[in-house]
């Protein structure tokens, strides 16, 4: 059964600019199963309820600006699934959590960019799933338990975003050896109540964590986390590390 996955996609170069996370994303594509099909949950499609991609061809959304025009070149055509999204609506509604579909919406870079390192072929269905940010952690834990059957069904789900996030805060003369020590807090703690799987202060991560509102002004790019949490087993770091000394890059697995 594949396991479902957070991955911190730091900045859209890391589709040019891999760095170590584009091997670690390699490298963690080449171990699974290769998925059927792979549902993601990205920071970059805030909702105000749960919405589905429903289009058979998604194209690749460049939602970003001042970067390289090479940047702006790359294409991830990967196929969408309607009978994937119409399936995802149907086990969300069957627990209580309205969804529907949406038919035009593309592939954000919260998607495309992790997807260009791990499958580069981009020749399996890949269906994305709204994050209704304002509802909180605990809503996407819910929304992964919703989802976790599809793990058996060799779908993989990844939530995508960042273990911290805090763009003002950012060096961008700082060399991968640099890290802010709020910032390694921050994470520190995540990691100890993921691995002793305390769901409450997790939950209350905003209150009890080191630094919390520091590393997420707004919790967007936390969020994914709960839901692969929720979707998931049990917690493995599959890898580590920061850019720009205080973007979280880190790999989790759940299962």
């Amino acid at each position: 059964m594949l396991p479902s996955l957070f991955i911190s996609h730091g900045s859209p170069m890391l589709a040019l600019e891999p760095g170590a996370s584009g091997p670690a994303l390699a490298r963690l594509a080449a171990e699974l199963p290769r998925p059927k099909a792979i549902l993601v949950v990205s920071a970059h499609w805030e909702s105000q309820d749960l919405r589905v991609s429903a289009s058979p061809h998604p194209e690749t959304w460049h939602d970003f600006g001042g970067f390289p025009a090479a940047l702006f070149a790359v294409q991830y055509p990967a196929p969408g699934s309607p009978e994937l999204a119409a399936q995802v609506v149907e086990l969300l509604q069957a627990d209580g959590l309205p969804a529907q579909l949406d038919s035009q919406r593309p592939f954000d870079h919260g998607a495309w960019v992790p997807l260009s390192l791990m499958y580069p072929q981009a020749d399996m269905p890949v269906v994305q799933l709204s994050l209704p940010s304002r509802q909180g952690p605990a809503l996407q834990t819910r929304v992964g338990h919703a989802l976790a059957i599809l793990r058996q069904q060799g779908v993989l789900l990844i939530g995508s975003g960042s273990i911290t996030h805090n763009l003002r805060e950012l060096d961008w003369h700082a060399g991968p050896e640099s890290v802010e020590p709020w910032a390694k807090a921050f994470r520190d703690w995540m990691i100890d109540k993921l691995a002793a799987d305390d769901q409450e202060a997790l939950h209350d991560y905003r209150r009890q964590a080191p630094h919390a509102v520091r590393s997420h002004p707004s919790d967007e790019h936390l969020l994914p986390l709960y839901f692969a949490r929720g979707a998931g087993g049990e917690f493995s770091v599959a890898h580590q590390g920061f850019t720009l000394g205080a973007l979280g890059m880190d790999i989790y697995r759940f299962g």
